[in-house]
């Protein structure tokens, strides 16, 4: 199931994508209510979680055609391909599913500066708790 989405000129494959059947392997992946998924992206030399986002089945059938991430957004109600704007892309190198199913884990790449955070950071992750002030570390 799409996220509403007819047609989007940043996606010209969508309705294609959109009208494909769905792969076997799909099967092992369990989407929640509204039909999205988490998605873990790691540096794939590193080890480093970059970021998290959320995936329908058209977003992560639109990653693993093009090879570089592509997201639902939640707020904005619409595809998203990370990088398109900053050109910090996220080249996908490798796909894995939870125990579960219920998350996904996508070994990367950060092309361009290497930010993968929308801040402008290397990471999503840049605060650590201090557990001894309480308060947040950069």
């Amino acid at each position: 199931m799409s996220m509403g989405v007819v047609s989007d000129p940043r996606f010209p494959e969508l309705g294609q994508v959109q009208n494909s059947p769905d792969p076997a392997w799909l099967a092992v992946i369990k989407f929640d209510d509204q039909g999205l998924v988490q998605a873990i992206c790691q540096d794939q030399k590193s080890g480093e979680i970059l970021m998290v986002a959320w995936m329908d089945k058209v977003s992560l059938k639109l990653t693993l055609s093009r090879g570089q991430a592509v997201f639902w957004s939640r707020s904005r109600k619409e595809y998203w391909h990370k990088g398109a704007t900053s050109g910090n892309v996220l080249l996908v190198h490798e796909f894995r599913v939870d125990c579960d199913g219920d998350a996904l884990l996508f070994q990367v790449t950060a092309l361009g500066d290497g930010a993968a955070c929308h801040t402008g950071r290397r990471s999503c992750f840049f605060r650590k708790l201090d557990t001894k002030t309480q308060e947040w570390v950069i």
